[in-house]
């Protein structure tokens, strides 16, 4: 008897110790907070990623690396955002920079230039479409990101060009990150002169956002 308590016992240590290092990474919700695991995220995107209009450490990708660098997260954002960028030229850089930055997590931010400037929207489609079976074959985990445009571009190219992204993350199986300025763009206040991109106020609000989205994406 005595034997079979001191091997039960052995077996409940042995459990807890595995336990360990699940729980650690857990808040009370389950949520994790911290991994051992090397995260490296390449963004791909265009000026609402590129801190158009200001300094490069007032952006909010800047502003993320800085909260998950204190949160000792093992997340590396690579920023490959770029003005004025379209699905098409984010097709085109892309193998580029999966061999030279080799990420782990790919997240596309790109298509409202395709918007705003009234590209074919099955364009649109197939160059995320393209983008995501590249990366995938790749081994690399992808997301996309929600984008919306004005409503004067008529409710029929607005609602062909908004469903595009939902679409395509449906088809290619991969999460839908929903779009940071739903809320933000509806307060003058936080947007500059040109009601498209978000100002140095509103950065903040937008890496707490995208923190929100990726975490759960991210940290496994």
């Amino acid at each position: 008897m005595v034997n079979i308590l001191r091997y039960s016992r052995a077996v409940w240590v042995a459990l807890i110790l595995l336990l360990i290092p699940f729980t650690a990474l857990s808040d009370h919700n389950g949520v994790p907070h911290t991994t051992t695991q090397s995260v490296k995220l390449l963004l791909l995107g265009d000026s609402l990623s590129a801190a158009y209009g200001l300094t490069t450490d007032q952006g909010w990708v800047s502003l993320l690396q800085n909260k998950w660098n204190d949160a000792q997260t093992n997340i590396e954002i690579i920023n490959a955002a770029i003005s004025g960028e379209t699905s098409d030229g984010g097709l085109a850089r892309l193998p580029r920079l999966l061999e030279q930055h080799k990420p782990s997590h790919l997240l596309i931010q790109l298509g409202g230039n395709d918007g705003l400037q009234g590209h074919n929207v099955n364009k649109l489609r197939n160059n995320l479409r393209e983008m995501t079976s590249l990366a995938k074959s790749a081994g690399i985990t992808v997301m996309i990101q929600e984008m919306y445009i004005p409503t004067n571009y008529g409710r029929r190219y607005n609602q062909m060009f908004t469903s595009s992204f939902s679409l395509v993350a449906e088809e290619k199986d991969v999460p839908l990150v929903p779009f940071f300025l739903t809320e933000i763009a509806l307060n003058q206040d936080l947007m500059q002169r040109d009601g498209i991109h978000p100002n140095a106020e509103a950065q903040p609000m937008i890496a707490e956002i995208m923190r929100e989205s990726l975490e759960p994406l991210l940290i496994e």
